[in-house]
């Protein structure tokens, strides 16, 4: 199941939120995987979730993090107070592989015959398409 239906308490002790999503824990701002949730249930039905094998696509983000670290430092002036925060403390924490592929039914299918059965995580495609909609207003040929 997605990590967007599991929710239980956040495993930080500092936190111990008691509705964290298998993603992020909305009380602290705290990447999590669903694995590490505490006393983790289905949001659909209430159940436990059994842990289950699959393999899937990480994007290694520790090893972008030196040059990121040095294009936040440069940028960051002009972001806001919890933009800043928030992404210096991921920082601090330091970055860690984030998974780009779910086993859904909907969604942009992966093209490669690994992975015939994974989706991308929305939250990887996405961002592409707010990109690619400025097309329209950049002069594009959009004729079809």
């Amino acid at each position: 199941m997605a990590d967007r239906f599991v929710a239980g308490q956040c495993p930080r002790e500092v936190c111990s939120y008691p509705d964290a999503k298998g993603d992020q824990c909305d009380g602290c701002g705290h990447l999590i995987n669903a694995v590490e949730l505490i006393n983790p249930k289905c949001k659909l039905c209430g159940a436990t979730p059994t842990i289950r094998s699959s393999k899937h696509i990480f994007i290694d983000l520790a090893k972008i993090q030196p040059d990121l670290q040095q294009w936040i430092n440069k940028q960051s002036k002009n972001w806001s107070y919890n933009a800043t925060f928030f992404t210096n403390n991921l920082l601090k924490e330091g970055l860690h592989g984030r998974c780009i592929t779910r086993d859904l039914k909907w969604g942009t299918a992966v093209p490669h015959p690994d992975y015939k059965d994974k989706v991308f995580y929305v939250w990887f495609d996405a961002p592409i398409g707010y990109i690619s909609i400025t097309g329209n207003y950049l002069g594009a040929d959009n004729d079809d």
